[in-house]
């Protein structure tokens, strides 16, 4: 989350540009959806046999092959595959690159002595997208405000419909198009997007988040965390029991393939529309807002395992399956999406988000400074052993968030 460190701007005064992705509903026929559906396997097959080459060439004569080594390759495959000729040069080109970047990212992992996660090759369901680097270059979005429909052009494809909701502003920079089970997107990635400055409040909030509620402000308020996840969970359970009782590579497994990822995915529109209604709340009615620095994947981890020193190759108890129903809620809470929408939002109003250590923040009075580990009685209660200050713990976290980002925001200015 560096990406949130200090985003601000002056007030209302003068205009700045971000960078912004538009998602709009695609409305192909059913002629059309099958040609998406073609583009999509075809563009896979090109990453699977690009990464097969990768993998013979290292094996065999331990040659590493790079992006513009394949990348010249496609004039020669296009003309002898037509299948392949059929779609756009420069889609094909960032198909390869989205190779070349698993790559990278799997030697610098290694290099970093994580877990390196070796580029896999791709199934049916597991390449869902198609990108066109330059708008007009194989792709052309075709916006009219002033008619009823809006369309995008896709070579191979033609004119499909889509459902613009909103207008585009900024310039169109690189197009995306996405399938979500039955439903197809265009995504829009636009440079130079005009900001949308908020006048300001003069106020200042601290913001705590949690299982029990998403977020608890440092005035007191709390947002409530639905669960959506866990609420979804007995309808999500039977559709998974119903997916492995269908046969293998069946029809009938297809659709019920379909049922549960559909469950999914309403799970994950859930969240996301609470975590822009919550971020909007937030940038609306404050000028900074204080955060905390939240390393979730460290978080979620699993347990690590205790070898039993007196029997060698069993392990002793070490609360996995407590920390598993920890990690469970702490994704089905959605920290990680509500901070990034949260800072898309204030980069575009001209607040200021800052993130804060969390360390201690649970354990440290908010009247007297005193960091003890007994300070937090419950979940809830939060009793100092020094000076007896009393109040809700997540309220008196929210403070010394508040607290520690006003500081750290006064230092970056002295600096």
């Amino acid at each position: 989350m560096d990406s949130c460190h200090f985003i601000s701007a002056d007030p209302v005064g003068y205009d700045w540009f971000v960078r912004r992705t538009f998602k709009f509903l695609m409305r192909p026929t059913a002629r059309q959806a099958a040609e998406l559906t073609a583009m999509l396997n075809d563009h896979r097959d090109l990453y699977n046999s690009a990464l097969q080459e990768r993998r013979d060439a290292y094996q065999m004569g331990g040659v590493s092959i790079r992006y513009g080594d394949q990348s010249a390759q496609l004039t020669d495959i296009r003309a002898d595959d037509a299948d392949q000729a059929r779609w756009s040069f420069s889609s094909q080109q960032a198909t390869l690159r989205r190779l070349d970047r698993s790559f990278a990212g799997f030697f610098r992992r290694a290099r970093a002595g994580g877990k390196p996660g070796y580029p896999r090759f791709k199934g049916p369901g597991w390449f869902d997208t198609v990108e066109w680097p330059k708008d007009g270059d194989g792709c052309r979005w075709d916006s009219q405000p002033d008619k009823p429909s809006t369309r995008v052009r896709l070579r191979g494809v033609g004119h499909v419909k889509v459902r613009q909701h909103r207008p585009v502003t900024g310039r169109v920079k690189t197009v995306s198009v996405k399938r979500e089970g039955d439903r197809w997107y265009v995504l829009l990635s636009c440079d130079d997007v005009p900001a949308r400055p908020l006048p300001p409040t003069g106020r200042a909030v601290g913001v705590d988040l949690g299982v029990v509620s998403l977020a608890t402000l440092s005035d007191g308020r709390q947002v409530g965390n639905p669960r959506f996840l866990a609420r979804a969970a007995g309808q999500l359970a039977a559709a998974q029991r119903d997916l492995a009782r269908k046969k293998p590579r069946s029809r009938r497994r297809r659709k019920a393939a379909a049922r549960l990822a559909a469950g999914h995915r309403k799970v994950r529109r859930q969240r996301l529309d609470l975590a822009h209604k919550t971020a909007l709340d937030l940038v609306r009615g404050h000028d900074f807002i204080a955060v905390e620095a939240l390393n979730i994947a460290a978080m979620t981890r699993r347990a690590r395992a205790v070898p039993d020193p007196d029997d060698p190759g069993r392990y002793l108890p070490n609360g996995q399956s407590a920390k598993a129903g920890l990690n469970r809620s702490i994704l089905d809470a959605g920290w990680g999406v509500f901070l990034s929408v949260l800072c898309a939002k204030a980069e575009s109003a001209g607040r200021t988000v800052v993130e804060v250590d969390a360390r201690h923040t649970s354990q440290r009075c908010a009247a007297g400074e005193q960091v003890a580990p007994g300070n937090r009685v419950t979940q809830a209660e939060f009793r100092c052993t020094a000076c007896g200050h009393a109040a809700h713990a997540d309220v008196n976290a929210a403070v010394n968030i508040l607290r520690a980002g006003l500081a750290r925001q006064a230092d970056a200015q002295a600096a």
